[in-house]
């Protein structure tokens, strides 16, 4: 399994790689990781505690992205020479990419070489890179032109190609000129959270994520200082990102400093903790090819308030177990925010069983089952 971004990392793409991962080892298979060293001279191959879980993973070495907060990367002219080493040692039946960019596309051009079983998911919009290119305004349409021409030419390598939703499946075939893309739920253990469905005595606002522009954390705390003041509300932001800094600044420029707290990056138990005690999960980015985060809050029992962008409309079902708002909108994510905090018990126990009921399609066991299908080369 190649993947660009793995533990210790913090984002969907490395959570999904890291849960798939175990939920494999667990069932009998002999998993392989490749990844990203944690520091430039950490490299070979290592048995690792993952999930919980022992399994082996291989080190590349790589270096800092600084202009990114924690991003590190393998040099890209080095990735083929490391596949075929590594791919005639081990003999894997079948790769699995999770990313194109990188340590994937090393491995799938060898793997096409040497007629192994190929299969690529896709967690990545080249948009989202942006941020960090580092590259002048007027080569940006380039840069994404050339990094979807770049993708296709990976992904046609694989026997099947998934990616999270069906939302996202259309976007990676519009782009990619690809055809029969498969939506696979990256899929989570609900039974890992507790959801409490006593009536509330607080009203708190929860985001986990990244703090990055395309999450647009700031519509959110815009939208927080225009809720009415008698509901009291406090908001709970959990993640780390190059946008702390800023999101702390207009924190205090809009007076919010004793309602808002910025935990940063906290260990799975508190995380858990935060979700039980929240009162409604928001999520502004308006970049999501799933939010495993979105269904982290549904399986705690959360009323969920989403920007009405990518695929968040298949986690909302709007009016049921929460509401979509118009992306960006600071008025109407405040209109929506206030419908879940100003519900009457009835109505906000509703939501909350409807968030339930709506996440146990996305069940991890499934989604390694779908995965168990197609390393077989099964229909799924």
């Amino acid at each position: 399994m190649g993947c660009d971004t793995f533990y210790p990392d913090i984002n969907g793409a490395a959570r999904f790689a890291e849960r798939l991962a175990a939920g494999l080892v667990a069932r009998g298979h002999d998993v392989h990781i490749v990844a990203p060293s944690k520091k430039h001279r950490l490299t070979g191959t290592f048995i690792e505690t993952i999930e919980g879980t022992d399994m082996t993973v291989h080190r590349w070495a790589s270096w800092r992205w600084y202009p990114h907060d924690w991003l590190r990367f393998v040099l890209p002219w080095t990735a083929k020479a490391r596949a075929r080493k590594l791919l005639d040692r081990v003999k894997p039946d079948v790769v699995h990419f999770q990313s194109h960019i990188v340590i994937g596309r090393g491995l799938a051009i060898e793997a096409a070489k040497r007629n192994i079983r190929i299969v690529g998911t896709n967690h990545v919009m080249a948009e989202n890179i942006l941020d960090f290119a580092t590259i002048p305004e007027s080569w940006k349409e380039w840069f994404v032109r050339t990094s979807w021409k770049s993708a296709s030419k990976v992904f046609r390598t694989a026997s099947a190609v998934t990616t999270p939703t069906r939302k996202a499946a259309d976007f990676l075939e519009y782009h990619s000129g690809l055809t029969g893309v498969i939506p696979v739920s990256c899929g989570i253990d609900a039974s890992n959270y507790t959801a409490d469905l006593a009536p509330r005595t607080h009203n708190r606002v929860l985001f986990v994520g990244r703090l990055t522009t395309e999450k647009q954390i700031d519509v959110l705390l815009k939208a927080m200082a225009q809720l009415p003041e008698h509901l009291n509300v406090t908001l709970d932001i959990v993640g780390g990102g190059d946008q702390e800094n800023n999101l702390k600044t207009l924190c205090a420029k809009l007076g919010l400093n004793d309602r808002v707290t910025f935990h940063g990056r906290i260990s799975d138990d508190e995380l858990r903790r935060i979700y039980t005690a929240a009162s409604v999960w928001a999520m502004p980015s308006i970049a999501e090819l799933q939010s495993i985060a979105t269904m982290e809050a549904m399986a705690s029992g959360l009323p969920v308030v989403c920007a009405d962008a990518m695929a968040l409309p298949h986690l909302v079902d709007d009016g049921k177990n929460g509401y979509l708002f118009e992306p960006s909108s600071v008025k109407d994510l405040t209109e929506k925010l206030s419908l879940v905090l100003e519900a009457s018990p009835e109505r906000y126990l509703e939501m909350q069983k409807a968030s339930l009921e709506g996440v146990r399609v996305h069940d991890i066991n499934r989604t390694i089952a779908t995965f168990e299908a197609l390393y077989r080369g099964d229909p799924v």
